[in-house]
């Protein structure tokens, strides 16, 4: 076991836990952050994607020892009210069907915008690819992506 200092949403965390402990497990299991979804754990669907330092990261493989002084940002953190441009793009269009993948859509997403505002269709394919929605609703996660790009 080990002590590890976290930045979280923005607050100081501190864990103590196996260095290979994954992220994931860290802030669903020790956090009781569990926006954060397991999908297959070999950081193939993007369930389990959180921003560190901003960028889309797949959280179940991550080892929290890899962390360091990088800022982790989940799905808790986004929006304090749920009201980032993508979150509400994706109830304007009525993205979700199960919702379990959603999390890790919108992270991605939000990424993507975050270092592209106007991304072309194939750019959103492209930053999207790997994040499997098992309904099948990759048509209105593009066209939310397109309305959060035009209300950013």
């Amino acid at each position: 076991m080990a002590n590890f200092n976290l930045k979280i949403n923005g607050k100081k965390q501190q864990v103590d836990v196996d260095p290979t402990t994954p992220v994931l497990w860290v802030l669903r299991d020790h956090l009781n952050l569990v926006g954060t979804k397991f999908g297959c754990g070999m950081a193939m669907c993007g369930a389990c994607t959180i921003h560190l330092d901003g960028n889309a990261t797949r959280s179940c493989v991550l080892p929290v020892s890899s962390i360091g002084d990088m800022e982790i940002t989940t799905i808790e953190g986004l929006s304090e009210n749920g009201d980032h441009p993508v979150q509400k793009a994706w109830l304007e269009i009525d993205v979700p069907q199960c919702g379990y993948c959603q999390a890790g859509q919108i992270m991605s997403a939000a990424a993507l915008l975050k270092s592209n505002p106007k991304p072309s269709d194939e750019e959103i394919e492209a930053a999207m690819n790997g994040n499997i929605c098992r309904c099948a609703t990759y048509v209105r996660i593009k066209q939310a992506i397109k309305t959060a790009s035009n209300n950013l």
